[in-house]
């Protein structure tokens, strides 16, 4: 198993661009698997997969995800272009999405039989690292049942539980692409042209309107990058 993980920070980067990138590596570990069961038949050395984890933040932008409905877009393809936001259809799982500025949109490219072979393992290390993040900070957040995410009010009997952080994630031969949308400073009326993830009755919030003040984004993904660092047993690339 290689556990090291190596760590780019993208800055601020058009989604396709960042969609293109990650493809790239993606599709480079899947190759490299399949030439190491060549290796493996042949009685030669295998070779070891590396990971990465990319963070970033995304000019405006909604997403769709292949399980996704179109309807839940609520602006015109003409309303789009006015108000300069992209659109994709992509290839995560989940519905619609946003990512803009003031998200710590993160994307591990893991191959999973470097760490454990378990999707919902993993997506509920993911979701771990944001609840830890934002305990750092006092903000009490969990999980609901059936729901993929990260929620503030997340106790049953809530009566108004926010999306703090929404996942959506690929796997193909164990090896991970797309991932999560932490809403740390984020201006929340994006949300307001999308049904966020397909679910009508619950809103969305962020750290800033959480705690009442903007939160410098770079020390956030510190503290991020060390409880992933922890959960995953990391060992940075240098």
């Amino acid at each position: 198993m290689n556990k090291e993980v190596i760590f780019k920070d993208l800055g601020n980067i058009r989604y396709k661009e960042a969609w293109d990138y990650q493809t790239e590596i993606f599709d480079g570990i899947v190759q490299e698997k399949m030439e190491n069961r060549k290796r493996e038949k042949n009685g030669e050395a295998t070779l070891p997969t590396k990971n990465y984890l990319l963070f970033c933040e995304h000019p405006h932008v909604y997403t769709l995800g292949k399980s996704g409905k179109p309807e839940h877009l609520l602006l015109s393809d003409e309303q789009l272009q006015g108000e300069e936001i992209d659109f994709f259809k992509i290839n995560r799982g989940g519905d619609i999405t946003y990512h803009g500025p003031g998200q710590i949109v993160g994307y591990p490219i893991f191959d999973l039989d470097n760490f454990f072979t378990d999707i919902h393992k993993y997506l509920r290390y993911l979701e771990e690292a944001i609840i830890l993040t934002l305990a750092d900070y006092d903000i009490s957040a969990g999980r609901i049942d059936g729901l993929t995410g990260v929620w503030i009010d997340f106790e049953e009997g809530k009566q108004n539980p926010r999306k703090i952080c929404a996942m959506g994630v690929k796997a193909s031969r164990w090896v991970t692409m797309h991932g999560f949308a932490f809403n740390v400073n984020a201006d929340l009326n994006y949300f307001n042209n999308i049904v966020p993830c397909g679910i009508s009755d619950k809103a969305v919030t962020s750290m800033a309107q959480e705690l009442g003040r903007e939160v410098p984004i770079h020390e956030v993904e510190e503290k991020l990058k060390g409880h992933l660092q922890h959960l995953f047993e990391i060992t940075w690339s240098v």
